[in-house]
């Protein structure tokens, strides 16, 4: 059998992890056949760029958000920062002394896959199996059912010697190579998610959600548990985490074909929990109330196995800024309360720029209704039956507006400018208009709304009786008009 996994080992395996996962796989070519293909992107780059660069700042980042979810006391949390050993209620805990060094020593054999610590050379060997129990996962049993000890004995030594091997023989069956997937995890020197999370992993199972009173119920508060798990898995050592991965991968498909093999998540849970979760030589009787939990757990991890891989959006964010920003967030609620800001802030400008369009709109509909009334009031003043006093009106009106300077035009802020007209309405624009150029030197801004006023009061105390006399007969009370500065002294007008 072709091994793809071995076959993309780069010669530098420390660095494999690195470039596997991390690196963009942007492909530049002027192949016109090529055109219009899916360009392939991690969106995890700045995060494993982060993690493989500054492993320091990558993990205080990754650690600060897992205890903002689960609850850390100070021993529980140095054991996750491995800072001390774990410590079981029974005493039992990972091997030590004369124990561990012989160990080690044996694992020190070249080639040796089964009991050595785990690398990327190893999980390319293991691959091998796990490449062909995907191909064969109706089988009833798988994982619960034991193969042949002989068979298993040969392909182990295979897997020990790093040759490829040819499982599509028909020499070997698929509960020989699942039986011994789950030797090799086994004995390894320590669980697949490692000592250190062991605790942390006891934690995650008890996240529960909360009522509308905030007390706490028993329903399982599955989003925090994800992204628990999507940080813990962060901090994990590369290759655990990789093989991880495609191991939670085979499990998950082998519970889809339950039907068929009769295997569900929590049965392969029972199955591997002791190889992935258990401290080595740790009993059932150590782990007493915790057994459920952690079979629990790993039934839960096997179930939602497609999203557990993939960093939380905020440290996805945080990874980015680190490189391209001018600034880093700590934590999720930072960026929630930057994200607060910025909507605030769009809110306010957009607020302040409806308030000026507002605006503008209330002036243009106050010059509109102010050139209305000028034009009913002049209308009214034209309606008048013909006499001396309404001649002597229609003619101050015409001097009136001879004084402003020909081609001038005031101006009037948010009025577009309008052609002038013989009309008589636009006789009474022209007036209003040269009035407000003479009362600018008084007001530098005056509102269209206080020039019609002016006008108003101005023409009604001096017309009164002229603009709502109904006959000539009514007595009217002559009243002098104040000529403006450029006409003689001689001059005077009466009404």
């Amino acid at each position: 059998m072709k091994n793809t996994y071995k076959n993309n080992l780069p010669k530098d395996s420390s660095m494999f992890h690195f470039f596997r996962d991390a690196v963009c796989n942007f492909v530049i070519c002027n192949d016109s056949s090529l055109r219009g293909q899916p360009v392939i992107f991690n969106p995890d780059f700045f995060v494993e760029k982060l993690r493989h660069e500054k492993p320091e700042v990558f993990t205080e980042l990754v650690v600060s958000n897992i205890t903002r979810l689960i609850d850390l006391p100070g021993t529980e949390l140095a054991q996750l920062m491995g800072e001390v050993d774990l410590k079981l209620p029974g005493g039992a805990g990972p091997a030590s002394g004369f124990f561990r060094s012989l160990m080690s020593l044996k694992r020190k054999e070249k080639g040796v896959v089964f009991g050595s610590p785990l690398t990327e050379e190893g999980i390319a060997q293991i691959y091998q199996l796990i490449e062909y129990l995907h191909k064969n996962l109706r089988v009833e049993g798988l994982f619960r059912v034991p193969g042949n000890s002989v068979r298993q004995q040969i392909l182990r030594d295979a897997l020990n010697n790093g040759t490829d091997i040819d499982l599509e023989s028909g020499e070997f069956h698929s509960n020989d190579v699942a039986t011994l997937l789950k030797m090799f995890l086994g004995e390894l020197p320590e669980p697949l998610l490692t000592h250190k999370h062991f605790h942390a992993h006891l934690k995650i199972a008890d996240l529960m959600q909360f009522d509308d009173k905030g007390n706490k119920t028993n329903i399982p508060d599955k989003e925090r548990q994800i992204e628990a798990l999507q940080l813990l898995f962060l901090i994990l050592p590369p290759p655990n985490r990789n093989l991880m991965k495609l191991l939670l991968d085979l499990l998950y498909q082998t519970a889809k074909k339950q039907d068929k093999n009769k295997m569900s998540a929590y049965n392969l849970a029972l199955m591997f929990a002791p190889h992935v979760l258990w401290p080595k030589n740790a009993t059932a009787n150590d782990l007493q109330e915790n057994i459920t939990k952690l079979n629990n757990g790993m039934a839960f991890m096997i179930k939602h196995s497609q999203k557990l891989f993939k960093a939380p959006a905020y440290i996805r964010e945080c990874a980015r800024l680190h490189y391209l920003g001018s600034r880093t967030h700590a934590s999720k609620d930072d960026l929630d309360l930057i994200t607060s800001c910025h909507t605030k802030s769009f809110q306010l400008a957009k607020s302040q720029k409806r308030n000026r369009v507002d605006s503008c709109s209330h002036q243009e509909e106050t010059q509109q209704r102010t050139e209305e009334a000028l034009k009913d009031l002049f209308q009214h003043v034209h309606n008048m039956p013909e006499s001396a006093k309404k001649k002597q009106l229609i003619r101050q009106f015409n001097k009136q507006s001879a004084t402003q300077t020909p081609g001038q035009e005031p101006s009037i802020p948010w009025v577009q400018k309008r052609t002038r007209s013989r009309s008589f309405s636009g006789l009474i624009k022209r007036k209003v208009l040269g009035n407000q150029m003479m009362s600018e030197k008084k007001n530098k801004y005056p509102t269209p709304e206080s020039v019609a006023i002016g006008e108003l009061n101005r023409v009604s105390k001096e017309n009164v009786n002229s603009l709502f006399s109904g006959s000539p007969a009514v007595k009217m009370t002559p009243t002098r008009l104040k000529w403006s500065e450029g006409k003689k002294e001689g001059k005077k007008g009466f009404l």
